[in-house]
């Protein structure tokens, strides 16, 4: 077969199975963009019209047809998951009923479509049973959204085979868009919409027939804002939430409802009643656990659920001299007690362009939906009664004229052309008295026929009076929006708005050891990096017990809003937080799992910090500097990098500064003393060189004060001090002389 190369996107031959050549890059962007579309309209995004997505429509429509009105029998939800799938939706039976599952639950949509019956999960996240286990029915919501669906009030298009046909939008009684919410993520755009309160939505609709020109500051006069289904309070700025609602785009903080439960004696225990939209109560708990295990909301002793039928999630406080207000705000950061939800209102206009919409936008497009519909319902309805006159005109005829009527019926071979012939009868007329039952020819159906003559003749001017005046149908489409809001407003079950608003309280933030109760320990670490923290202060000669093969490393006193400092071998820094050190009953636990400190890396020093305080560091090299202690502060686990060490090399030194001069002694056993001054005060660096040597490296160095000499303990334990160092005293980076008899012979100064 011969190549089209030359001309790309040309067919080599007309046949069924030609072969089109054409640069990748644009079958494929072809394709994509099919998908795109494809996943945009008919997946992802919800009309603006129904606020349905196609699966949602395809259930409700599908449930209608099986007569599961709200006062039928239940059915098999894999009955229903099954009439979807094969008629409507050929996609995964598991999608169709987690649709069908998410609009029976009560905790995620505001105004359920689906009455369910069986397990269809809960609020603590677990899922809902098999579908051969649970059954449903629909809602009077979802009956109002399909209102007058058999009465042409919205296009039908065929189903996938084309064997059946389903309705391309639902007529839809309320903004359901808006009263349910929606969410959804397409091909480079998504969706967000909150659920809202249908008495709100009403009003508000009320108000853009009334005055078409009303911007949506008014209109948020009506919404105040989103109606979760689960409570919570919304705690975002009214300018915030106006600009959300304008732009379509915005996020609005909501908290959960809690109060304080005097338990007497002046114990009390905090209840939480409500929690945010789409927060599972099973893993909040989880996450408020895990912040008091990890020590990191020090004044809360305690979660548990008391939950039944509603939520009760009871917060401990760690003394009653806590602040409820100041638990809770640490709680709101750190748990999803509080949540952002993130508005993004993306919808399809007319079924087909996708918009971001402002809150007019999405109401206009109601209107005038309800308006299409209301036309086409009255046009239907004309058309019926202008086919039931013809008959009841034809009826009225053979009435008058009823003993030649029955002649003509009993005597002609053709008695349909007779009648149309000698009453000027249409086919359809003459059909009706023909097929008309014996029973029926009484003089009180004559009467009933005139009257419901009458009567549709009345109605026939109403519609098309109707029809024909704008103003009337705006006055019908409000009435029809009241009974809406009569049925499913603030006066039915559930219909009060359940979402409220408040100002978040002036609360300045909290510092972790603010809210930690002091209290002195010791902490006690090995030579393993086994750290624990007994309560008190223990006597340095106290015996403690440390694992086979460990003994110990660093002991110190502390308070339990202390701060420990970590210098590793490496160079970083490390920052403990002594409240959450595990407890002294044990053997504590390795450091390493508390901060991310490699294996090869070695504990060189642990103190306790001391704001506005100064450490002098320095390397094996004999290169240090003055470090200044709220500078080593690290705020992550990896530590902050504080002595720069190259290969070979390891930090050896961190003191606490404390006098006017250094002394440092080498591993050769040579002392030298420099003043203090003279080294550089940083934040991070390698430093200066303290002393030179010829081989070797720095043993330890310390500051003192001069005039009152240098000490250190002799090997029988006593301290000796020596006063006249001018022997050792030099310049800094010198090599120094041997140090004075009875140094130490470990060449430390401790």
């Amino acid at each position: 077969m011969s190549s089209n190369i030359d001309n790309p996107g040309e067919p080599e031959n007309t046949s069924d199975n030609a072969i089109v050549v054409e640069p990748l890059g644009r079958a494929l962007g072809d394709r994509y963009l099919t998908y795109a579309l494809s996943t945009i309209m008919h997946r992802a995004l919800p009309d603006a019209r129904d606020g349905l997505k196609p699966v949602h429509r395809r259930i409700l429509y599908a449930m209608r047809g099986l007569r599961l009105d709200p006062k039928s029998a239940f059915r098999k939800c894999a009955k229903i998951v099954g009439e979807v799938m094969g008629n409507y939706h050929p996609h995964g039976d598991q999608a169709i009923y987690d649709a069908l599952v998410r609009l029976a639950q009560d905790f995620a949509v505001r105004y359920p479509l689906v009455d369910g019956q069986g397990n269809f999960g809960n609020v603590d996240g677990d899922n809902a049973a098999a579908q051969r286990y649970t059954e449903a029915r629909l809602t009077e919501a979802a009956e109002a959204l399909m209102i007058g669906l058999n009465e042409d009030s919205v296009d039908f298009r065929d189903n996938y085979d084309g064997s059946e046909t389903e309705p391309a939008v639902l007529p839809a009684a309320f903004p359901n868009l808006l009263a349910n919410g929606a969410s959804g993520i397409a091909v480079g755009m998504a969706t967000n919409i909150p659920p809202h309160n249908i008495e709100e939505l009403v009003n508000a609709c009320l108000h853009l027939i009334k005055f078409p020109n009303a911007g949506d500051d008014k209109l948020l006069d009506f919404v105040e804002g989103p109606d979760f289904p689960t409570g919570g309070i919304i705690i975002e700025p009214r300018a915030a939430i106006k600009d959300a609602y304008r732009t379509g785009r915005g996020s609005i903080r909501l908290r959960a409802r809690w109060s304080v439960e005097d338990l007497g004696r002046g114990q009390w225990q905090i209840v939480v009643t409500e929690i945010p939209y789409q927060v599972q109560k099973g893993k909040l708990i989880e996450r408020i656990a895990e912040l008091i295990n990890a020590k990191k909301v020090p004044i809360l002793a305690d979660v548990r659920d008391e939950s039944a039928e509603d939520i009760r999630l009871i917060l401990e406080p760690r003394s009653r001299t806590v602040d409820a207000n100041v638990l809770m705000e640490t709680l709101f950061r750190n748990s999803d007690l509080e949540t952002r939800f993130s508005m993004n209102m993306n919808v399809l206009i007319d079924g087909r362009t996708p918009k971001v919409c402002s809150l007019k936008e999405v109401l206009r497009a109601f209107v005038d939906h309800r308006r299409e519909v209301l036309l086409r319902r009255s046009r239907f309805r004309l058309g019926k009664i202008a086919q039931r006159l013809e008959v009841l005109e034809g009826f009225i005829v053979a009435f008058l004229n009823l003993d030649r009527v029955i002649e003509i019926i009993r005597y002609e071979d053709e008695p349909k052309a007779v009648l149309m012939a000698e009453f000027e009868l249409t086919d359809v007329q003459a059909e009706a008295i023909l097929n008309m039952r014996l029973r029926n020819l009484r003089k009180l159906e004559e009467m009933e026929l005139r009257r419901e003559r009458d009567d549709l003749l009345a109605e026939r001017d109403e519609l098309q009076a109707l029809v024909g005046s704008e103003e009337l149908q705006w006055a019908k489409i409000s009435s029809e929006l009241r009974d809406i809001r009569k049925q499913f407003g603030k006066g039915s079950p559930g219909g009060a708005r359940r979402t409220e608003f408040a100002d978040a309280p002036d609360i300045k933030e909290v510092s972790l050891e603010a809210m930690i109760e002091r209290e002195p320990i010791t902490v006690v670490c090995s030579k393993m990096g086994w750290i624990r923290a007994h309560k008190g202060h223990l006597d340095p000669d106290s015996e403690l017990k440390f694992k086979d093969g460990d003994g110990p490393g660093f002991f110190l006193h502390a308070e339990t809003t202390s701060k420990l400092l970590l210098l590793g071998s490496n160079g970083r820094m490390f920052t403990l937080q002594a409240s959450q050190l595990p407890g002294g009953r044990g053997m504590g636990e390795p450091v390493r799992l508390m901060v991310d400190m490699p294996n090869e890396v070695e504990p060189i020093s642990l103190r306790v910090h001391e704001p506005g305080g100064k450490l002098l560091v320095a390397s094996s090299a004999g290169d240090g500097f003055i470090l200044p202690e709220d500078e080593a502060i690290a705020q992550k686990r990896a530590g902050r990098q504080v002595l720069n060490v190259r290969d070979g090399v390891r930090a050896l030194v961190c003191r606490k500064v404390s006098g006017d001069h250094v002394a440092a002694v080498g591993e050769n056993r040579k002392l030298l003393i420099f003043p203090l001054s003279d080294l550089p005060e940083l934040g991070r660096g390698k430093g200066v060189r303290l002393q030179r040597y010829k081989d070797g490296g720095l043993s330890d160095a310390i500051t003192f004060t001069l005039g009152d000499g240098l000490s250190w303990l002799d090997p029988a334990g006593r301290t000796r001090t020596v006063t006249d160092l001018g022997e050792w005293t030099g310049p800094r980076a010198g090599t120094g002389r041997m140090a004075p008899r009875g140094f130490p012979k470990d060449n430390r100064f401790d």
